[in-house]
């Protein structure tokens, strides 16, 4: 069960960092606009508007996998540290019996 909550957590994570990305999106649309009236077509619209927005999700998918990745790393330490504090405790009261 432990796992299922992580994953939600993940697909959160990743949902809105992907949707509070928005500079490329919006610098994509502001070099759009003058370059497709300039030639009079809504193609740079498309190119530059889909690239940024492309930019923006990939940007916000990779932080938040970075951010799991650190996560995952956290909670492997802590566990090395309890296992190391376990055995610790173990050896002193196997020596005081």
């Amino acid at each position: 069960m432990g796992t299922q909550g992580k994953e939600k957590h993940l697909e959160e994570c990743t949902v809105s960092n992907a949707l509070g990305t928005w500079v490329f999106s919006v610098l994509g649309a502001l070099v759009a606009i003058p370059v497709g009236i300039k030639r009079k077509s809504l193609g740079p619209l498309v190119f530059f508007g889909t690239t940024g927005t492309m930019l923006d999700i990939i940007i916000g998918v990779t932080q938040c996998e970075r951010e799991h990745a650190e996560h995952q790393k956290k909670l492997l330490q802590d566990s090395q540290n309890a296992e190391i504090n376990n055995t610790n405790d173990a050896d002193t009261t196997d020596s005081i019996s």
